[in-house]
């Protein structure tokens, strides 16, 4: 191919998207740029499906280079590019979520979307772009994939809608919403938001859809010029032997499993024990690579029972209406020495949460192209096997539980004390100890108890629910939404749509489909419909505990803070910190963190060593007074005209040596010693050299030991 230039004018820029110049071996390549930011996008499929997969093995991989922004990792060790840090998995799970729902259904051939910035100009966001390029480069391919698709920020800034507000803009905006659509309607929701009300919310996502429908009509234009024909998929055909058993021999049984067997791990252990008796029957009567089929057309069976009873028979599991929530239960204070801890059930659904306090030093830092950035709030979720009553050797965290982490942290983020009310840094952790369904919504409302059992001073709580939603495949104005999803009707239905918020407005939305989009109808609907939901589990919650408590757990460590004259930080830091870590370790306070602004935080043990410190400081920082006396001052060196003493912390000052005393003096060191304690007052001040004049005269010394 050709290199071949297509523009796209937004704003006073352009969206300029190249194609046929760069990594050509590929499926489908492109580079797409806005400003000085460039994105780099590839596609490759591989050539056969793996044996025994029965799902889309898509990959998204985000890859942030730093040379990109002209930088070099701050790392003294590592130099090279590493693991993507939490902010860019996110962004590859916003670009997969976007992509998956439009690939056909039964393609199981690996699929890998690399997403690489080479240059980023650090006003226009990277991440849109660079999904909007991985649809460019799915569009351009033979990859059967079923967009283009587009995705755009939207923020609300003074009142305002704002498109990709740029990195600086987006500190002041009460909304980061991000929308993916194809050329008509929305597939992807994501969005962090300051108690925005749902009718603005809906607002927002319309004024996103046009701008992105637009681009992804951009994108179908570069398609129809320069795109690849598409490979033909044909879905592989199912054995109609085993459809046809399965439906007949076991479709009473599912239904009886179903709604008559209270438990998700029952249920599950007899479509285990269905498929294994299915199995067994059609060992020699169908070829070995058809036995797999055995247990999907059971899994397909148990999808269809549940889709058609809630469309025809408004009948779900456990007897519950489209509108009814599983029972709640909430309880704060279970552990004894951690600073807040909240336990919340929903169903079979159970999440553990505890908060940390810690001081300002403990804030994590974010290094990446866009600079370094301090978080004081993170909060870390974790899935382990024995919440699904199952086992596995995996040791380290997976993209899921990153990405729920993260939807948690977002709902709470817009309640949160101000830096200046409460200086802490803070640290839920929910343990998901059972789950069927939205488990990332328990972790929202355990976050909201352990912050109020712990004292933080939230604004308000906040609490999550999941909606679902049920299509009919033949009649597309057949629909069911249902609030707060179990697993069967999750992994069965069309749409994960989970929304956090308080009582006033939404704090985060993130919506996943397997249809290939959702008329706009459904998001009004189901906004509604959570908002009551949402309000349900708030009232439940409240009347556990209403408010933040009024006192910190006795556990969690004081703080103290000061404001200094950031012009004097130096002087209390000292050389090579020579003077901060004298003030620790005299003191016995945990730590001391100083910000640019002067803002100091004192972390203490107990109130004796931290007022200790806090008196050291302002000793360091406080002016020189002319007629002052000074006890205590070290001699720091004896010369043969006088001496020099350090008054004040930082701070010497030469004692003449027709001051030392009333008699006449003729040798200093007959009177004074390197290293001894003298008391002094301060007779002039020289600001224009930043001397002090001292004297010893008439001051009474300290009595020798």
């Amino acid at each position: 191919m050709k290199p071949k230039s297509f523009s796209l004018p937004m704003g006073n820029k352009e969206f300029i998207v190249e194609v046929g110049k760069l990594a050509q071996q590929c499926n489908g390549s492109c580079t797409v740029r806005y400003g000085d930011t460039v994105i780099l996008a590839t596609a490759v499929m591989s050539k056969d499906a793996r044996p025994g997969v029965d799902f889309l093995p898509l990959m998204v991989n985000y890859q942030e280079k730093f040379y990109a922004s002209g930088m070099i990792k701050s790392s003294r060790f590592v130099k090279r590019e590493t693991r993507p840090s939490d902010d860019k998995v996110l962004m590859a799970r916003v670009a997969d979520r976007t992509y998956r729902p439009l690939f056909p259904k039964g393609f199981h051939q690996d699929i890998q979307v690399m997403l690489t910035t080479l240059s980023y100009d650090r006003e226009n966001e990277h991440d849109m772009i660079a999904t909007i390029a991985g649809s460019v480069a799915l569009s351009i391919s033979d990859i059967p994939f079923e967009g283009p698709t587009a995705t755009v920020r939207v923020g609300i800034i003074d009142g305002e809608f704002v498109l990709n507000p740029t990195f600086e803009a987006r500190k002041k905006s009460d909304l980061d919403l991000i929308v993916s659509t194809d050329t008509e309607n929305i597939v992807m929701i994501e969005a962090g938001a300051n108690e925005v009300p749902e009718e603005k919310m809906l607002e927002a996502m319309q004024f996103g859809k046009k701008w992105a429908t637009k681009i992804a009509s951009f994108i179908q234009g570069i398609q129809k010029e320069v795109g690849k024909e598409r490979i033909e998929f044909i879905a592989p055909e199912k054995n109609p032997a085993i459809i046809d058993y399965i439906d007949k021999t076991y479709a009473d049984k599912i239904m009886d499993a179903l709604y008559n067997k209270p438990g998700k791990l029952e249920r599950f252990g007899y479509f285990r024990e269905i498929s294994n008796e299915a199995t067994e029957y059609f060992k020699d009567k169908v070829d070995e690579d058809e036995l797999p089929q055995v247990g999907q057309a059971v899994d397909k069976l148990v999808k269809h029972t549940v889709r058609k009873n809630i469309l025809e028979n408004d009948k779900r599991i456990g007897g519950r209406k489209m509108d009814q929530i599983r029972p709640l239960s909430v309880e704060v204070g279970l552990l004894p020495r951690t600073h807040g801890s909240g336990l919340f059930n929903r169903g079979e659904t159970q999440g553990l949460t505890t908060c940390t306090l810690g001081a300002p030093g403990d804030a994590q830092i974010l290094d990446g192209i866009e600079g370094e950035f301090k978080k004081t709030y993170f909060h870390h979720y974790n899935f382990p096997p024995f919440s699904v009553g199952e086992t596995n050797n995996r040791l380290f965290t997976g993209n899921r539980e990153i990405g729920h982490g993260a939807l948690a942290e977002r709902a709470i983020m817009p309640v949160l004390p101000s830096k200046e009310e409460f200086p802490y840094t803070i640290r839920t952790v929910t343990e998901i100890l059972a789950s069927n369904g939205s488990s990332s919504m328990a972790a929202t409302c355990g976050s909201t108890l352990a912050l109020m059992d712990a004292g933080v001073p939230i604004k308000k709580p906040v609490a999550g629910i999941a909606m679902g939603l049920m299509t009919s495949h033949h009649n597309p104005d057949l629909y069911k939404i249902l609030t707060d999803l179990q697993d069967e009707e999750d992994m069965g239905g069309d749409m994960d749509f989970k929304v956090t918020g308080t009582k006033d407005g939404i704090t985060a939305i993130q919506m996943d489909i397997k249809l290939k989009a959702i008329p706009d109808k459904i998001f009004v609907e189901a906004l509604a419909a959570a908002k009551k939901g949402r309000l349900e589990i708030l009232d439940t919650m409240i009347k556990v505990i209403a408010e933040p408590r009024k006192e910190l757990s006795p556990f969690a460590p004081q703080l103290i803070t000061m404001k200094i004259n950031p012009e004097k930080i130096r002087f209390v830091i000292g050389p090579g910190g020579e003077v901060i870590n004298k003030i620790i370790d005299e003191c016995g306070i945990d730590s001391l963190d100083i910000d640019d602004d002067g803002t100091l935080v004192i972390t203490t043990p107990n109130g004796e060593a931290g007022a200790k410190a806090k008196a050291w400081v302002e000793s360091i920082v406080a002016d020189p007074e002319k007629g002052k006396t000074y006890e205590n001052c070290k001699v720091t060196k004896v010369l043969e005209f006088g001496a020099i003493v350090e008054f004040m912390p930082g701070k010497e000052g030469m004692v003449h040596v027709s001051e030392i005393s009333d008699e006449f003096v003729k040798d200093v060191n007959t009177l004074i010693k390197e290293g001894q304690i003298v008391n002094v007052k301060l007779l002039e001040i020289d600001e224009r050299q930043g001397r002090f004049k001292l004297t010893m005269k008439g001051v009474p010394q300290p009595k020798a030991d």
